[in-house]
């Protein structure tokens, strides 16, 4: 999922030493010392932007929705699965999704319990990673990647009469899905997008022939001055189980209007897309993954193409970084997740803090650290 980056502009954002290490085959060695801060190795204090949301179980990316008033969130459960680390993601090791629910920013946060198992997977084999949720006509479906008997990723979907689940899963995966991080956005009207992909472990760059590749690239498409793979877009049928025509790219494209390079680590798609929408545009955000960064670009269509628009988070402690966005009460707020219980990138918590639209519809730059 990861390797060395040595983007000198970075180095300065960051407050640990992971920019000189393989990224993913290392955790960011901060121990606890208090209950807003940690200590770095060298002894220096570091404060939170903000405290995680629940101690009780490690939390991760997670994708918060807004239904029937109520905050839902949408996580992935990081275990300590005993898996050595390395660049495939091997020790993300996830077996079963926990929904969480609050009533307001702020509030009490609630723990529904097993929500979705593994074992209740027909067709699922190893590692159950970032979900997503979705409300249509009386269901609500929650969207989950997982790699099936063959160790290859795909998205399936379970569906439930409450949004705190239980979820009953689908026998088989969505036709025409594979990769990760299944993100799902309606539009006001109506239709049901799908944004979904991510590329080294997440097995992206092995289906750049229309097919999977098992002796693929472990990484992204090798070829540096070339546009960089893209996230995948699906427009949802109705019944929101299917995927309606062919899976589509949502392109980036610079301020030129050319495509972003597969070199170009500190822009280019990594994983962890999102949508919203503010003021008649689509804000489609993601991960720099191996840069640590959360990007913005803005289009006309939920199909995009996108423009890039910059940086709004900046690298939070840990290696991933994966995030959601939403309204609620007239204000808008990012969920997003970093290692400060455990300090091991593998064993995350989750978070939320406001974001803000500055007047020209840029995203306000926001620091997870005081």
């Amino acid at each position: 999922m990861s390797k060395p980056f040595t983007t000198a502009k970075l180095v300065l954002t960051l407050f640990v030493p992971f920019c000189i290490l393989s990224a993913c085959n290392t955790s960011t060695k901060k121990t606890a010392d208090a209950a807003d801060g940690t200590k770095t190795d060298t002894g220096k204090k570091v404060k939170f932007l903000s405290q995680p949301l629940i101690s009780s179980i490690y939390t991760a990316d997670p994708s918060a929705h807004v239904f029937n008033g109520k905050i839902y969130i949408y996580p992935s459960h990081d275990i300590n699965a005993g898996i050595p680390e390395n660049d495939n993601g091997d020790h993300f090791a996830m077996k079963d999704y926990h929904i969480l629910s609050m009533d307001s920013i702020g509030g009490k946060v609630t723990d529904n319990g097993v929500a979705l198992d593994i074992k209740d997977i027909p067709w699922a084999g190893r590692q159950l990673w970032a979900p997503d949720a979705a409300y249509k006509n009386g269901t609500y479906y929650l969207y989950f990647p997982v790699k099936d008997k063959k160790d290859v990723f795909h998205i399936g979907v379970a569906t439930s009469a409450s949004p705190a689940g239980p979820f009953k899963a689908g026998p088989e995966p969505i036709a025409g899905s594979y990769s990760i991080d299944p993100a799902v956005f309606t539009d006001t009207d109506g239709k049901t997008y799908m944004y979904f992909g991510g590329i080294w472990g997440g097995q992206l760059q092995r289906w750049i022939t229309g097919k999977y590749e098992a002796d693929g690239s472990k990484t992204d498409s090798k070829q540096e001055d070339a546009p960089a793979i893209s996230c995948k877009v699906a427009l949802l049928k109705p019944d929101m189980k299917t995927f309606d025509g062919a899976v589509k790219d949502a392109v980036i494209l610079d301020s030129l209007g050319k495509p972003l390079l597969t070199k170009d680590h500190d822009r280019r798609f990594f994983e962890g897309s999102w949508m919203h929408k503010y003021n008649g545009k689509y804000y489609f955000t993601y991960s720099t993954g191996d840069t640590h960064l959360l990007c913005y670009a803005i289009g006309n269509s939920p199909l995009g193409p996108f423009t890039y628009k910059g940086v709004f988070m900046k690298p939070v402690q840990g290696w991933t970084t994966h995030h959601s966005i939403i309204e609620i009460k007239g204000k808008w707020y990012i969920f997003y997740h970093d290692t400060q219980l455990s300090g091991k990138t593998h064993l995350r918590n989750v978070k939320v803090t406001e974001l803000q639209h500055n007047a020209d519809g840029s995203i306000k730059l926001i620091d997870p650290f005081l």
